[in-house]
Order: structure tokens, then C-alpha cells, then sequence
């Protein structure tokens, strides 16, 4: 309080700043905004009218009028003077009221309450400010909530892809109560995560994906020496991709996923001899190594349950691309998997997770494209990011192999 005594001594010296300045700070520090407010007001009326009681000047004090405004994020009742222009029978709109009805930063600072936990049936019990502060109910709460939201779902769907080089591109999806939504995290050439954007599916069919990927192609996203997937093994996201990218486009399904995809076909008690020899498997150094052990296991497996044996051969090729791009082991360990987007899903849920109920598109679109944002500010890069340059000389030697076969393809 001090602080804010000192500085509230300094501002009342009014050639000290300009009035846009005193108003930021009125706005900014509560306490030096509460004591300061009408003298601004009373200030500026004067500079128009005169000095109360003097005359000689077309503009003059006119009715009081109540209304309010905002000191940081929170509305307050006042009461104002309005002056009138006696030749244009015209009100003059004082501009630091005016000024004064815009929140602090917008709704920004409700926003961080909100997503970070209030409640907004408790927003008013959490308020900062005075007893008179107004405009604090839950309806209210919710539309600059909402405003807030809104935007950063536009930022996220319209953020511009062809400034960055994407060596590598997850694809994993999230349910909010029965709704899925698709996310696209892509790692750069300098081994940072950033969002690309989210799709409300029902399912992850090759249309909707489809589209969700052209949509990506449209803001710029530069693919035409490679880009590696990672996916879950969704038959609806390869067909995507190879549709969609043509050839440049190379798939790497999760390893995790093909893993527990086969042990759902065996019993319980078999799952860790399993789940052990097929980890060995994928541990290997090189392809040659990892496919001639994942074809021991197979062949072990039809004898013990054929259905398990036809699940593992099902894309196993495609759970090797790693390998056969010969990426360092540090590296794959952060893009064998989608673990990489499954953590972030995690810190998405620190959000979303006190949402009670999810009613619209819109709302599920706007809570997990800010949750990821606000989960961004935290990334680190992905563990063996500096062989990511070699790793992409790679990508696009098998790109220039890929592109071919698949013109052949289309051409017979």
C-alpha cells in the first residue's frame, strides 16, 4: 500500500503522463484506481467545461448519469458528469470514461482465473476489489469466459504452418465426455512441440480426417520432402495420409497400441511374457534385427492363439519405420510412441477436468484449443532433438523411394 501511496503522489502531478497512461494505471492498480477514478473524470469535464460555476464556452455540464466501469477485470458502479455542446445540442463523450469501460487487457485476466479454476459461481465470492464491485455473476463470467476461449480457438485454427519445418507429425485423439476430438502436434527441426490444430470427429474415418488434414495443407504446411506420422494404427488415419500427402507422407505406428492390441487377445497372466518379448523386439538397434524377432514371436504365437499372431503381423512394417529410417535411439524413444501427445492430453485434463458437463462442439472446440495453448508455455523440446537434422536427410531419401512407388501405383 505503500508502494501504491507513492505512486498515486507522483501521478497526481498531471504533466507527469499522458492521460492514456494515468488511465492504464488507474485500471492496473486497484487500490490507486478506486482514489484516483473521479478526479479523473472531474479533470478531464473541467479541460472541457471550465471550472464549475464559470461560463463562456460552448461545451457545458449537463445531467449526471450513472453507469460504470472496469478497474482490472471487474465492473464498478459510478456516477459521472456529461457535458453537452450548446451549439450542436450534441452530448461529448468523456474519453476516460469511455477508455475506462474496456476491462484491463480485455477479458485476459478472467480468463486465467477461470481456466486455472474458479469456479464461476464463485467468481464474485473470489473477486479482489470493493464490496460495490458488479458484474461479477456466473452468466456474465461465462460470455467473457467464452470471448476469451473463443479467440484462442481461432488463433490455434488459423495459426500459420509454413513458417516452420516439420520433421515429424503426431496424430492422436481425446474424449470429452462421448465427443472425440483429433489433435495434430507436430515437432519441428528444432525439436519443439507446437499444436497444428484439432478436429471434432466421430470417428477416425478417412474423410474426416481427410479433411482435418487438408485443412492443415491450406495454412501452409510444407511437406513435399516428408513428414512422419505418428499414429495409433487407425485404418481411417493411413488411408488419410496416403491419400492426402501422396507418398511424402511416412506412417510409423504406435508400438504401444500394436503391443496392447495383441495381448487383448490373451489371457491375463500371459500379458507380461508378452508384453516382454515383444518390447525386446522393438528395442532392437536395426530393422533386420527388430523384424526377424517380431517374426519369432509371431510364429510362437500361432500356436498359441492365431488371432493374437494375425494382429501382430497387421501393419507390422509400418511400426518399423523408425528402424528403417536408422534414427538415433533417443530419438525414437520420443516418436515410437504417441506418448509424446498422450502427456499432453494429461496436462490438457488439469483444464478440462472440472468441466461437469459438455454440451456443445463449440464448447468442447474452445476448452481443448485453449487448454492446449495454455499447456504450450510449458513444451520442452523432444529428448534426442539434435539428431532430428539427420533423421530428416533420412525422411526425405525415403520420400524421393516412396513418392515413385506411389506414382507407379497410380499409374498401372
Amino acid at each position: 500500500m505503500k508502494i501504491v501511496a507513492k505512486i498515486s503522489e507522483i501521478v497526481k502531478e498531471k504533466e507527469c503522463f499522458d492521460r492514456e497512461t494515468r488511465l492504464a494505471m488507474i485500471q492496473s492498480l486497484i487500490p490507486y484506481g478506486m482514489e484516483r477514478l473521479e478526479a479523473e473524470l472531474v479533470a478531464e469535464l473541467n479541460e472541457l467545461t471550465g471550472e464549475k460555476g464559470k461560463h463562456g464556452k460552448d461545451i457545458v455540464r449537463w445531467t449526471k448519469q450513472k453507469g460504470y466501469v472496469f478497474l482490472r477485470d471487474q465492473r464498478m458502479p459510478v456516477t459521472y458528469q456529461r457535458a453537452r455542446n450548446q451549439k450542436t445540442n450534441e452530448e461529448v463523450e468523456l474519453e476516460s470514461y469511455k477508455r475506462l469501460q474496456k476491462p484491463y487487457l480485455g477479458d485476459e485476466q478472467t480468463f486465467k482465473k477461470l481456466v486455472n479454476g474458479i469456479s464461476m459461481r464463485k467468481y464474485r465470492e473470489s473477486a479482489e476489489l470493493v464490496p460495490e464491485v458488479c458484474g461479477l455473476s456466473s452468466s456474465n463470467m461465462s460470455r467473457r469466459f467464452k470471448n476469451a476461449t473463443e479467440k484462442r480457438l481461432k488463433e490455434l485454427q488459423n495459426r500459420k504452418l509454413g513458417k516452420y519445418t516439420f520433421c515429424a507429425i503426431i496424430v492422436d485423439g481425446k474424449m470429452f465426455g462421448e465427443y472425440g476430438v483429433t489433435v495434430a502436434l507436430g515437432i519441428t527441426d528444432k525439436g519443439r512441440k507446437i499444436p497444428l490444430g484439432l478436429e471434432q470427429v466421430g470417428s477416425e474415418n478417412c474423410i474426416a480426417i481427410g479433411s482435418f488434414f487438408e485443412k492443415l495443407k491450406n495454412r501452409g504446411l510444407v511437406y513435399q520432402d516428408g513428414i512422419l506420422f505418428v499414429v495409433d494404427g487407425s485404418k481411417g488415419e493411413e488411408k488419410a495420409i496416403k491419400e492426402q500427402f501422396k507418398g511424402c507422407g511416412l506412417i510409423q505406428r504406435c508400438q504401444f497400441h500394436k503391443r496392447e492390441n495383441i495381448l487383448s487377445y490373451l489371457p491375463k497372466k500371459e500379458h507380461a511374457y508378452w508384453s516382454r518379448k515383444i518390447q525386446d523386439a522393438y528395442s532392437k538397434e536395426t530393422y533386420e534385427e527388430a523384424k526377424a524377432l517380431l517374426l519369432e514371436i509371431k510364429a510362437e504365437l500361432k500356436k498359441a492363439n492365431p488371432s493374437a499372431a494375425n494382429s501382430l503381423e497387421e501393419g507390422l512394417e509400418e511400426t518399423l519405420t523408425i528402424h528403417k529410417l536408422k534414427m538415433a535411439e533417443l530419438l525414437r524413444t520420443s516418436l515410437k510412441t504417441t506418448n509424446c501427445i498422450e502427456s499432453i492430453f494429461s496436462q490438457v485434463e488439469r483444464y478440462t477436468g472440472r468441466v461437469c458437463r459438455w454440451r456443445t462442439g463449440n464448447q468442447i472446440q474452445r476448452w481443448a484449443a485453449t487448454s492446449l495453448l495454455e499447456a504450450e508455455k510449458g513444451f520442452n523440446k523432444v529428448k534426442g532433438w539434435k539428431y532430428i537434422k539427420a533423421l530428416m536427410e533420412n525422411i526425405k531419401a525415403r520420400t524421393v523411394v516412396q513418392v515413385k512407388e506411389f506414382k507407379a501405383l497410380k499409374a498401372a
